[in-house]
């Protein structure tokens, strides 16, 4: 049976890694962890912070995902949006859902990520 989710991978083209860094640690507030040796060879890379992991890896014909996507749960989704939008990053606020407020962002890339709050 599934008892959780180990990791979320976002496609990236290659050559991304800069944008993907400050992007996932300087506005996410994820930390950077090392790929296995093996893995790192491909490009690529990986994050992790408060029970997230978020792998960016390389596509070489890539296409930006704008439906599928991850939702990330957060704690303080206004104080988020504002961080990203003072730093270029539009929110896009998402259509009622019980329970929730919540919107989308678009990673470096253009792939779609979903923020969500409990209320």
């Amino acid at each position: 049976m599934i008892i959780g989710i180990d990791h979320v991978q976002l496609a990236m083209p290659h050559g991304g890694e800069t944008h993907a860094r400050r992007f996932w640690v300087d506005l996410m507030g994820l930390a950077e962890v090392a790929k296995p040796a093996h893995l790192a060879v491909n490009g690529g890379c990986w994050f992790e912070g408060s029970g997230v992991s978020i792998h960016c890896g390389v596509e070489e014909a890539f296409l930006p995902a704008r439906r599928a996507h991850p939702a990330l749960l957060l704690d303080d989704l206004d104080t988020l949006v504002l961080q990203l939008e003072r730093a270029g990053v539009p929110f896009k606020p998402g259509k009622p859902l019980e329970g929730y407020v919540r919107g989308d962002i678009a990673d470096p890339f253009g792939n779609r990520i979903e923020l969500m709050q409990r209320v």
